[in-house]
């Protein structure tokens, strides 16, 4: 009976390879699983397929809408999670293991989502602010985010088959990108099955994901200058992939995220019997079992003040003879298998470089005792923790890394030390420093940044919340320098920008109005008929501007507004005070002439206008005396969708104002940007 072969998503239809293809194992059992093939899938037209049809179906869509259907797919997978727990099994994965991996990669889509709250409703987005470039300010210039048009092409490590791609997805989804997304062939299966459930949601529009498995040896063969690729596996691996000749003839972007020789250091104040030495024996056990050592962000190295080795050993030693490995699914087993025999071997490889210059304090290169587990069926290693006591001496430890449970311990002398030996893996992905010293923190944190995509620094204050010292998280980057890759992933809105085109584009400040959709200072300000605050969230135009009467500030109003707000300020209320000040008199609170420009601005009748949403940014850029007339100009600045939370709520977005107070001299003296909240005249369901 021919073994079943492991799907491929193409075109919007699952399609099988025509070779051999290659066998896939159970990590626990040995048993066959299925044929990864590639051969002779035609790739090329998933590169037209992503760019004609999956690409323009997502440029049409706004940020928010992006934001909305990304939140909507990860509700879809989160209901899904069992089943894709039980897939994970076969990758040797304990059910803590596969958390990090399944639920982790559905995290990464709520928390991608989430940032449509920080961007417009539109399909683009600007960056930065407007810079004027003419002293009559007919002419200026601003940033324009647009999506790419061509595809995201990813090619993912074996140790995370769902967080790998879904971290990855969630970013150029948001963008308005397509993906094609290459998995690990090792465990492909996991990646299939998500991907399965993906493309039976109908959630995502066609084109918007395809999936190939197999060793897809070409699928950089059709890249071009509108593709970005993304790499996460071996440093020797990328840098193959990095000099095909298509992304240097197309100068494409490339992105490597690698494996790194990761650094866990115990500070100088964290001796035996602190909280944060119990810390850091729990953070470095569990950074060596976790995934059995397969996570690019384990611990490798692990630095310690002299006079603590022995004890850290000891400490060590003992927590790691307490892990019972096996069968995964059996009560109790805290570590399983490596996801095949050949990995196995691989780090078997490395350790013998390692052993060379450094001595093996616990474990050994034969199969652990199991659990619920055959050791010639399954792909077992057990933990292996190395002491070398010359760590300027022995560079294996800082050159070579075993991707499996296996970490060397090495001792420094003082922070300065520790920072260097650090550096001398050559950039990592990430680094934790565990100590209560303020001043050992700082110092290290400054002096090692730089070789570094990420520290975490962990004290007992922050131990219950923290995420680990393996645990990147989707807002913030995850990447490194040097050896990690010299790349980053991820970062928030930062990962999001990578896959959009940033170009200036410069003219008439209405005109840039126009192309951005957002208010550009100079442009056109119609005055607004009715009053905006009588027009529902559809009637409202960008630019659509309401100029108040004027009112002249008195004395009486900065003493009354001293005693409603209890700011008695010396500046506002005693005149005997203002000797050697910048200030020529007594001068109105700042929040007083905010506060006024509001009376002047609003309408007060009932209408659309739901509510004050709150305060983007307030300047006071001119002393406003006694005796200044004052007057505002109230522009519509940029509208941004709201979708439902409920089938009950009223239908409604945020609108941006740009308030604009001037004196009677015609110069600014405040500028502040407001939100309200408007009521849509049409109360029908959201489009998604």
């Amino acid at each position: 009976m021919a073994m079943k072969k492991i799907g491929n998503l193409l075109e919007g239809e699952w399609k099988t390879g025509s070779g051999e293809g290659i066998p896939l194992t159970h990590a626990i059992t040995g048993q066959a699983i299925g044929l990864a093939d590639s051969e002779g899938l035609p790739l090329d037209r998933a590169y037209i397929f992503a760019r004609e049809v999956g690409g323009p179906a997502l440029r049409k869509m706004t940020f928010q809408e992006r934001g909305r259907m990304l939140k909507r797919l990860a509700l879809f997978l989160q209901e899904r999670k069992e089943d894709f727990y039980k897939v994970s099994w076969a990758t040797g994965a304990t059910r803590a293991d596969s958390w990090i991996d399944i639920e982790g990669g559905i995290g990464n889509l709520f928390a991608n989502a989430s940032l449509r709250r920080k961007l417009p409703d539109t399909p683009f987005a600007t960056d930065g602010d407007f810079v004027p470039l003419g002293r009559q300010g007919s002419f200026g210039g601003h940033h324009l985010l647009v999506p790419k048009q061509g595809v995201a092409v990813h090619i993912n490590a074996f140790n995370f088959p769902v967080w790998g791609m879904l971290e990855k997805v969630a970013v150029n989804w948001m963008a308005g990108v397509p993906a094609i997304v290459k998995p690990a062939t090792v465990t492909s299966f996991l990646t299939e099955s998500v991907v399965a459930a993906i493309h039976e949601s109908g959630i995502l529009p066609p084109g918007a994901l395809q999936l190939v498995c197999g060793s897809a040896r070409n699928i950089l063969d059709f890249v071009d200058e509108r593709d970005v690729v993304t790499f996460t596996g071996s440093a020797q691996t990328g840098r193959l992939l990095k000099s095909h000749p298509r992304l240097s003839a197309h100068s494409v972007p490339f992105n490597m995220e690698a494996d790194s020789l990761n650094s866990a250091v115990l500070g100088p104040d964290a001796g035996p019997g602190s909280p944060e030495f119990d810390l850091f024996i729990k953070e470095v056990r569990k950074e060596m079992t976790v995934k059995c050592g397969q996570k690019c962000t384990a611990v490798r190295r692990i630095f310690v003040p002299r006079q603590h080795m022995d004890a850290v050993q000891e400490a060590l030693t003992a927590q790691l003879s307490q892990t019972i490995i096996g069968d995964p699914q059996l009560e109790g087993v805290r570590m399983g298998a490596l996801v095949g025999k050949s990995q196995c071997q691989d780090v078997l490889d490395q350790v013998a470089h390692i052993e060379r210059e450094a001595q093996m304090v616990f474990g050994a290169k034969t199969p652990p005792a199991l659990r619920g587990a055959e050791a010639g069926q399954g792909a077992f290693l057990q933990p292996m923790l190395f002491r070398s006591d010359q760590p300027h001496e022995a560079m294996a430890v800082h050159e070579i890394e075993a991707f499996g449970p296996v970490s060397t311990m090495m001792p420094y002398d003082d922070v300065e030390e520790a920072v260097a030996l650090t550096g001398l893996g050559k950039g990592s992905l990430c680094c934790s420093i565990t100590t209560n010293d303020q001043e050992a923190a700082k110092t290290f944190v400054r002096e090692a940044a730089h070789m570094h995509g990420r520290i975490l620094v962990l004290n007992a204050e922050c131990a219950k919340e923290s995420t680990g010292h393996g645990s990147p998280m989707p807002l913030l980057v995850h990447g490194g320098p040097g050896r990690a890759g010299g790349g980053e992933e991820m970062g928030g809105l930062r990962g999001i920008k990578h896959y959009m085109q940033r170009t200036a584009i410069q003219g008439h400040p209405s005109m840039l109005t126009a192309i951005t959709e957002q208010y550009q200072p100079g442009a056109a300000r119609p005055e607004s008929e009715p009053h905006v605050f009588r027009k529902h969230f559809e009637e409202l135009a960008v630019g659509d501007t309401v100029t108040t009467a004027r009112h002249t500030v008195t004395d009486a109003d900065i003493a009354n507004f001293a005693n409603v707000s209890g700011d008695h300020f010396y500046a506002h209320v005693d005149e005997t005070s203002l000797e050697g000040t910048m200030f020529e008199g007594k001068v109105a609170h700042g929040y007083y002439i905010l506060s006024k420009a509001a009376g002047l601005f609003v309408e007060p009748r009932k209408g659309p206008v739901l509510l004050n949403y709150g305060i983007d940014e307030c300047r006071f850029t001119k002393p406003v005396y006694p005796g200044t007339t004052i007057g505002v100009k109230l522009t519509v600045v940029e509208k941004i969708d709201q979708e439902r939370r409920q089938p009950e709520d009223v239908a409604k977005g945020i609108v941006r104002y740009r308030v604009e107070v001037d004196d009677h001299e015609g110069e600014t003296v405040a500028v502040a940007t407001i939100l309200t909240m408007v009521k849509k005249q049409d109360q029908g369901p959201d489009k998604l």
